[in-house]
């Protein structure tokens, strides 16, 4: 599937700038990048257990092309990433050189200092090849600090045969699913969804569904505990109330795919990095076609979901920059985007990537890409992965009805109000 071309403002998301320097005004010298692709670099990667193999090949194959390069390949966990990075900046002492980075770390992390400014230097290649939404991620204060790798949002996984069975189509909405959840109960004996309760990224649809949203950043105000927010938590109490979903507040990323997996639940809200996972069940190993994608349910209001992915960003203090820039672009080319697409079904963040055939022609990127299109982008601020916080703990207390949805949604929004003092 062609994509359409919005993104030509993507050359002045990323424009080069005829200096630059570190975070905070301090002077970091020549960053330009001159000199030898030599030395070590070491390379955090933060995907899962279904990717990190194909990464760590796409990394040795750096060493291929620079025989006098030594990448020290080493994968961390992503719920570890965040604050072992910090630990590691902060300290000054083993912080890698390059880092696959959540979007959202990104502004917190330059706000900070621990991250090298990237204008000006090798690593931005190409900029107006990226997708506008992606190239926003990697800016904060006017500066670009990362690169775009993959973009993702989340969509409805859904076993095709346990629908059929159920005769219920693919739900709409959530009302819709509510109901097809009987039906699926009565005939196949199965729930209807899991619902991740222990992650606050997947309250976002339930929010973005009632017509809501975390903050205005443009008017500094916190609007999670507008009317919207109360609504979308008892959304996803009713479901769970009402059987149509199961839920828990431990590991839902390892329940939640098992289940689907293995055919106790008929659907699951889950984003692209976990196809290749859901492939490897038994319910789709030997057939994936009966893997089906579709958009997340709406909620009263519309169809909303976050726009997320991962970015390659460059610690501010590494030794060895030039070197550095060079795999960073190489982690960010159109050649390693267009492989892992084939090979994971990831979602590239260059407009280019998208008019290969065999990325066109890829089932899963014919229903991601345009959800990524339409998704609800977050707020780009050093707080934005804090705001999280406040509301995983109101999940729980909802879903376990200790606590009303509007009491929660109060709650959400007396915590980032704590988070951001300058908004009201």
């Amino acid at each position: 599937m062609r994509r359409g071309r919005g993104v030509i403002a993507a050359a002045a998301v990323l424009a080069l700038t005829a200096t630059a320097t570190a975070c905070g005004g301090e002077d970091q010298g020549d960053q330009s990048g001159g000199g030898e692709i030599a030395g070590s670099v070491t390379y955090w990667d933060t995907s899962n257990d279904a990717e990190k193999g194909t990464y760590k090949k796409i990394a040795e194959d750096f060493e291929k092309k620079h025989p006098k390069v030594d990448v020290k390949y080493v994968h961390v966990n992503f719920g570890d990433a965040n604050q072992k990075f910090k630990n590691a900046a902060g300290g000054n002492s083993g912080a890698p050189d390059v880092m696959r980075t959540e979007v959202a770390w990104v502004a917190d992390f330059a706000n900070l200092g621990y991250l090298a400014p990237l204008d000006g230097t090798p690593a931005v290649d190409k900029p107006s090849d990226y997708l506008k939404t992606a190239a926003g991620s990697t800016r904060f204060k006017g500066k670009t600090y990362a690169l775009p790798q993959v973009t993702d949002t989340l969509g409805l996984f859904y076993n095709k045969k346990m629908l059929k069975k159920a005769g219920v189509g693919v739900p709409e909405s959530f009302d819709e699913l509510k109901k097809s959840a009987k039906k699926i109960k009565s005939e196949t004996g199965k729930t209807g969804l899991y619902l991740r309760g222990d992650d606050p990224y997947w309250f976002l649809p339930y929010l973005y569904g009632e017509g809501g949203d975390l903050v205005d950043p443009t008017s500094k105000k916190v609007t999670v505990d507008d009317p919207a927010g109360g609504k979308a938590f008892a959304r996803m109490k009713d479901l769970v109330d009402s059987g149509a979903a199961v839920t828990d507040s431990s590991d839902g990323q390892e329940n939640g795919l098992k289940a689907f997996q293995d055919g106790d639940v008929a659907m699951i809200i889950d984003g692209p990095w976990d196809i290749a996972g859901a492939q490897q069940g038994k319910q789709f190993k030997e057939d994936k076609d009966n893997l089906g994608v579709a958009p997340v349910p709406a909620g009263s209001k519309r169809r909303g979901s976050p726009q997320g992915g991962w970015n390659l960003s460059v610690y501010a203090g590494s030794k060895n920059l030039r070197t550095a820039q060079e795999f960073a672009k190489y982690m960010s080319s159109a050649e390693v985007q267009k492989r892992t697409t084939e090979e994971l079904s990831l979602l590239p963040t260059r407009e280019s990537v998208y008019d290969e055939p065999s990325v066109r022609e890829n089932k899963m990127v014919e229903f991601f890409k345009p959800a990524v299109d339409e998704a609800v982008q977050r707020p780009w601020i050093a707080e934005g992965n804090s705001l999280f916080e406040p509301i995983r703990g109101q999940m729980d207390a909802v879903l376990t009805g200790s606590r009303s949805p509007e009491a929660a949604a109060d709650k959400v929004g007396d915590g980032f109000r704590k988070l951001l003092k300058d908004y009201k």
